[in-house]
């Protein structure tokens, strides 16, 4: 993965041959973790594994400003950034009364558990994690990159530049802290 560091600091200086080198290096790291996530989604989920990747490559290489990787890692934090926010606003857009808001989707021939309930988890847990990253920033970013881009806990260390053991601090603690506020906001809801 040496090489992708290379491809971001050409993109940097400002190369834009180096964007096509760049997607079929990382494409296949993209996808498995788009894949992951997609995979945790509710059923009924519109939004596909290869669609999520490439709306998030487009993100991240199709703006008009330059964009500033350091390194692979911070390619890769990005990437996670960049799902995140696909995957909030398409639960957004489905809870809007449009897109059926207010309707229980019903499986046939039985019924099932309404998808609903999972778009208001998401935008529960996008809301505590953004009230989150005022106190704790690099928590903050760990529950991104291992909820949202699905990396596992040494994956995301590595991304993070921290060891393991602190990444398992900070994931123990992040959910307890994610936990405790999306129940104290649901009580107070109710």
């Amino acid at each position: 993965m040496q090489e992708v560091t290379q491809i971001l600091k050409a993109l940097e200086a400002g190369d834009v041959a180096a964007t096509d080198q760049l997607l079929p290096i990382v494409y296949a790291e993209l996808r498995k973790l788009a894949g992951n996530k997609i995979s945790q989604e509710a059923p009924g989920q519109t939004l596909t594994a290869t669609a999520l990747v490439h709306e998030a490559y487009l993100r991240l290489v199709g703006k008009e400003e330059e964009p500033q990787w350091d390194h692979r890692g911070h390619f890769f934090a990005a990437a996670a950034e960049s799902m995140r926010r696909i995957l909030i606003e398409n639960a957004r857009r489905k809870k809007r009364l449009k897109h059926g808001g207010e309707l229980d989707r019903v499986e046939l021939p039985e019924i099932a558990v309404p998808a609903q309930k999972q778009f208001d988890d998401l935008l529960a847990l996008d809301d505590a994690l953004t009230q989150f990253a005022k106190e704790s920033p690099e928590k903050a970013e760990l529950v991104k990159l291992r909820y949202f881009a699905g990396l596992s806990e040494q994956e995301a260390a590595e991304v993070l530049g921290i060891s393991r053991a602190t990444a398992a601090r900070h994931w123990a603690y992040s959910r307890a802290w994610l936990f405790s506020q999306i129940n104290s906001d649901l009580n107070q809801t109710k």
